[in-house]
Parts: structure tokens; sequence; C-alpha cells
């Protein structure tokens, strides 16, 4: 069993403090192939990127383990399990987003998933960190919704979706994560980031229909203290070798 090293949820705290932006890569065990790994993490090396998430929807692939291994070999950061049910649960990581979905009603993604996963969770060093997750509509059906049978919040709907981060803030999330979903049409929209960014005091999580710098740029101008990029990554690896992005970390 791993030694516990890192606490990556005060670390989040800190950026946010300092007003230093995060930046995670995205990446799904069933898009990868073991053979392309190590091409794979030398970009990571070469990019700005602070965090590593690793996890999908479904993840029917068998590499997982092997995957993080490598990761945690071959990389620097944190390495943190998003994950769609409990069998993405891996104790070679070093956290786990404890995900509740939030914009839903399904009873598996409030609290049933949850259930299951504890006990498994407790057998490991992994550090737990509650993340409110909050899918918002982005012009066509992501993995998300459609696994999750559940409907995402209405774009235009700014009170509704500020209710529910405010709410899962009161429920103790330590995140909040808003999700356009993977391979979204639109991204979170930006007056949305910056609503809720001024009204929650929790780090705020924004992923999903980012395709270039500028979207990350805005972003976090808008408010998001973590941009995640999964499928702009994954369609190009050289997305990162830009001056724009590091420059923004440096400011």
């Amino acid at each position: 069993m791993q030694q516990k090293t890192l606490n990556i949820h005060q670390e989040i705290l800190d950026a946010k403090s300092r007003g230093q932006k995060l930046l995670a890569i995205l990446l799904d065990p069933d898009k990868i192939f073991l053979e392309n790994v190590d091409k794979l993490i030398l970009k990571i090396n070469q990019s700005p990127a602070t965090h590593i998430f690793v996890g999908g929807s479904i993840v029917q692939a068998t590499i997982l383990e092997e995957l993080i291994a490598q990761l945690k070999q071959k990389t620097n950061l944190p390495v943190v399990i998003f994950p769609g049910d409990p069998s993405q649960i891996s104790p070679q990581a070093d956290a786990i987003l404890f995900l509740s979905l939030l914009s839903g009603r399904n009873p598996d993604y409030l609290i049933e998933y949850q259930v299951q996963a504890a006990p498994i969770l407790k057998k490991t060093n992994l550090e737990v960190i509650s993340t409110g997750y909050i899918l918002i509509e982005s012009g066509n059906e992501t993995a998300v919704a459609r696994i999750s049978k559940t409907k995402p919040l209405n774009r235009e709907n700014f009170d509704l979706v500020l209710a529910t981060a405010q709410a899962g803030e009161m429920l103790g999330n330590k995140l909040m994560y808003l999700e356009a979903g993977s391979g979204a049409k639109n991204p979170v929209p930006l007056k949305m980031i910056e609503l809720i960014a001024q009204n929650i005091e929790i780090p705020m999580i924004v992923g999903g229909g980012i395709t270039d710098l500028k979207g990350i740029q805005n972003a976090y101008k808008a408010g998001a203290d973590l941009v995640v990029i999964g499928t702009a990554f994954e369609n190009d690896t050289h997305f990162f070798e830009q001056k724009q992005i590091k420059e923004r970390h440096n400011d």
C-alpha cells in the first residue's frame, strides 16, 4: 500500500488563495494504447499541466492499473482518479474525486455508487476529495448524460446552476466541478463560470468543450481555479506547444 505524501485538496486551496491557476489533463483509458504511453507522458511532461486526471464515463479497458503505474513512475504530477463508477478505483493513484452528480436525480450517481465505493476506498491510502459535479447542457448529448441517464442543466438557467452549486457547497463538497461533457459542442458559458465563482467559496473546476488555448484563458479569467482538457489533448498531443498558455501560468 502506497504512502500518503500529498494533500492535493490543500494544494488546490493554496493555489486559489495565491491566484494561481491550475490545469489538468484528463486521460480516458479506453482511448489509450499502452504502446503509446511513453510518447503521451513525454507530451504531458512538456505541457504546463499541474495534475493528471484518469477515468471516463465507462472505461472498459483493462489498462487502468498499468496506466496509472506508468504515470506515477514517469511524471511528478499528482494522479487523480475521475471515476465513472466504483470499478475505476485504483490504490496506485494519489487521490480520487468523490463525485456526486448534483445536476441529476439518478440515485445511483447521487449516493448509490458512493456507498459501493466507500469500503473499497477505506482499504486504500487515496485522498478522497468530495466533489459536487454539475453537468451543463452543451449542444449535444455527452457520454456523461447518456451513461448517467440524467439531463444536464439548461445553460441559460443561471439561477438554477448557482443554487445547485451553493447547495453542494452547503452539503460539504470541497470542490465544485462544472462540466459540459467530453466532446461537448459548447463549453460552460463564461458568464455562468463568473457567477458561480463570485458566489461560492470552494475552488471551482471547469471542463468540457474547451478546444483551444484561448478557451482555457477565458475560463481562467471568468473565475475557474482549475481547467480540465481531455478531448482536445487526445486529438492533438501538441496542443500545448504554444507560448501563450505557459506565459499565463507564469503571471
